[in-house]
Formats: structure tokens, C-alpha cells, sequence
């Protein structure tokens, strides 16, 4: 993703419907429903072009006890709530 660590925490209670969670130092732990949705993040280098730099987050989900349709509709609020600049 093409954010910091900070921006990444604070836009993530909204981009989980602010479902209940608790937030590490790389991972944060998300209770929707009766899934547990494990969302880790580590920083990597920022793309660069020119002379414009841009930060790179990766960021990776682990979904237990979520059926492929709460899977679906999570991820797309997450990506619709992230993208900035008209995605």
C-alpha cells in the first residue's frame, strides 16, 4: 500500500466497519462477526520516481472462520475505505 505505518493505523478502525481489534507493533487482530481477521504490516522501500517518493507499506491478511462471502465483502470495504486520489 502506498502509505506510512501511521496513516495505515489510523485509517484502519474505519476500513473495519470499526469491528473490535487490537493493534501490535506489525499486526493487528480483527474481530468481525465470528472471524478473526490477522492483518500484518511492515514497512518497505519507498518507490521512487524521478524525484518524487511515495512510502510502501506491505501489508498481508489472515482470515480464519470466514466463509468466502464475509471474505469478499471485507476486503472490498478495506480497498474502497484505503484508496486515496481516486484509487
Amino acid at each position: 500500500m502506498g502509505c506510512t505505518r501511521e496513516d495505515f493505523i489510523r485509517w484502519l478502525p474505519g476500513a473495519a466497519r470499526h469491528a473490535p481489534m487490537r493493534i501490535f507493533a506489525d499486526k493487528a487482530l480483527v474481530r468481525a462477526g465470528e472471524a478473526t481477521i490477522e492483518i500484518s504490516f511492515t514497512r518497505a522501500s519507498p518507490r521512487r520516481i524521478a524525484l518524487v517518493s511515495m512510502p510502501v507499506l506491505k501489508v498481508a491478511f489472515r482470515f480464519s472462520g470466514a466463509d468466502a462471502d464475509m471474505y469478499r465483502e471485507f476486503m472490498a470495504y478495506f480497498d474502497l475505505y484505503t484508496k486515496r486520489g481516486g484509487g
